[in-house]
């Protein structure tokens, strides 16, 4: 008992220390804007997706059952989610789905059809700075919550939340 008291604080701690360096918690999106999400995902016959800071692993493995023959990438650096979402998409057994522990930051995203993000004001400035330099033509980006700054989307919605939750669809 004393030693998975230990393992929880741990874990914890990591969670509080990632948090810290991120700048943010890892966020889980909840079901209702997850669904929402999913109504304004374009049709793709090309991959990969990508979902930046994907926390938990819940919307990759949304991502990657809704496009079953597509590769999707969820990127996470902080260790708890990320070993937990390695874990989720192990048990379901989906295929097309996998997780990196590495700053998306640091990660080309050229060639990318599809970003997924729920990212706080300042990382969206800079995603967006990042996305304006190594984009592709005909790239789409679904966010929530946070606009991409400068950027017109082709489509946005509200959920019908507490917070009545901005989803927003953008086309390079």
């Amino acid at each position: 008992m004393v030693v998975l008291l230990i393992i929880f604080c741990l874990m914890a701690l990591s969670v509080v220390v990632w948090t810290v360096k991120n700048g943010i918690s890892p966020m889980p999106t909840t079901p209702k804007v997850a669904r929402a999400l999913q109504s304004m995902l374009p049709t793709l016959d090309t991959g990969p997706i990508v979902e930046l800071g994907s926390g938990w692993g819940h919307l990759a493995l949304r991502l990657a059952r809704h496009y079953p023959e597509l590769e999707v990438i969820g990127y996470e650096t902080s260790p708890v989610p990320y070993y937990y979402s390695c874990l989720l998409g192990f048990i379901t057994g989906q295929k097309n789905l996998r997780f990196i522990r590495k700053d998306f930051f640091n990660v080309p995203l050229d060639k990318a059809r599809l970003v997924v993000c729920y990212l706080y004001p300042a990382a969206m400035e800079k995603l967006k700075n990042k996305l304006e330099n190594e984009a592709q033509k005909g790239l789409f980006v679904l966010t929530h919550t946070f606009s991409l700054p400068g950027w017109q989307p082709v489509k946005t919605s509200s959920v019908d939340d507490l917070y009545s939750t901005k989803i927003y669809l953008y086309l390079r």
